[in-house]
């Protein structure tokens, strides 16, 4: 039998406050370590203590979680279809909606998306998928600010689709009176929406409680995308045939300015203080800054390549820019104009949504 040392009465005494004081040595240094993450940003923090840009990866098929403090992204789920372009996270940010669209692009042959995806940001899981009825090429979603539903615009039936995110089904059809109604941007009271319909090259107005058509507003052979102004005096959209900016009136429902653009527009977004436009060239991989009081063109910004969708934050203190090429979101300061950071993502990324914390 191996026999056991013991450690005489003094000695183990010793050996006792110094495991105390090497362990107190510890607990300071844990605390002062966890204090000075807290200070300087890098504690890890739950989902729901965090905000989170969500990415569509149209290439991948999936929805990239990204944490946009660090740039890291977090995960990604699959959206199960071929494939989502836009996504829409609900108002108290626990679930994100991805429209399934189909292989192709606007207007081009293919297959026709006909269903909803709905992704629980929590367990980031898909939960469920809303079928739509038919094949509608379901493209961009919007929660409305008035009623809370969730409104998608569907090109092959002239419509937008209204989706009870409760139930998780459609329960009403608004038309928009144009085909290929491809993005929709609503007003602050949730009363009007504005499609872009890509071919027909208009934009419509549409009174959204009573479901009616306001006007149809020529703009173009072709337009892409639109936005509103946060007051929501202006309409936005790119003209596809040459570089300019169409600016319509929302009182007369008529175009009132075009402004000369670098390239060809796609995208717009707005900044929360109403100040300034920015808008994505693919073809010059940049972002321009237009200023809405003087309505020129302050600064270009160089980017990755072919960027599509622009998301400004809440603080307008960072805009996300998905780049389609390069598997990247680029983070732009908009205090100094420069890159702040590429964050990594999927193939395709287009899309983008944000997640306040405190959502889950």
């Amino acid at each position: 039998m191996t026999p056991v040392t013991r450690l005489s009465g003094r000695r183990e005494g010793k050996t006792k406050v110094r495991s105390a004081f090497a362990t107190g040595i510890f607990l300071v240094a844990a605390i002062a370590a966890y204090t000075m993450g807290e200070l300087s940003g890098r504690t890890p923090k739950s989902d729901a203590n965090r905000d989170l840009l969500l990415v569509v990866n149209k290439g991948d098929r999936t929805l990239s979680i990204v944490d946009p403090e660090s740039g890291l992204q977090l995960t990604t789920v699959p959206v199960g279809g071929t494939t989502g372009h836009e996504v829409a996270a609900s108002p108290d940010g626990r679930t994100a909606w991805v429209p399934i669209y189909g292989n192709s692009g606007v207007g081009s042959p293919g297959s026709d998306g006909r269903t909803v995806a709905v992704i629980d940001l929590n367990s980031r899981t898909r939960i469920a998928t809303v079928d739509l009825g038919h094949p509608t090429r379901p493209h961009c979603a919007i929660f409305c600010p008035r009623d809370g539903r969730l409104y998608v615009t569907a090109e092959l039936t002239r419509s937008i689709e209204v989706i009870d995110p409760n139930a998780r089904k459609v329960v009403d059809s608004i038309p928009t009176g144009e085909p290929q109604s491809h993005m929709l941007a609503i007003s602050s009271d949730g009363k009007r929406g504005y499609t872009s319909n890509v071919g027909a090259g208009t934009v419509s107005t549409i009174d959204l409680q009573n479901k009616k058509v306001l006007a149809v507003i020529p703009v173009s052979r072709v337009v892409q995308r639109v936005a509103i102004s946060i007051d929501d005096r202006w309409v936005f959209t790119a003209d596809q045939t040459k570089p300019q900016l169409a600016v319509i009136d929302t009182r007369t429902n008529t175009v009132t300015t075009r402004i000369a653009l670098p390239d060809v527009g796609f995208s717009m977004a707005p900044t929360h203080d109403g100040r300034r436009l920015l808008i994505t060239q693919p073809a010059s991989d940049s972002v321009l800054v237009l200023n809405l009081h003087s309505m020129k063109v302050e600064q270009v910004i160089h980017v990755p390549a072919v960027p599509q969708e622009i998301l400004v934050r809440p603080d307008d203190r960072i805009a996300y820019v998905s780049c389609d090429q390069s598997r990247q979101v680029v983070a732009i300061n908009l205090s100094s104009g420069k890159i702040e950071k590429l964050i990594e993502v999927g193939a395709g990324a287009d899309g983008l949504a944000w997640v306040a914390a405190n959502h889950l």
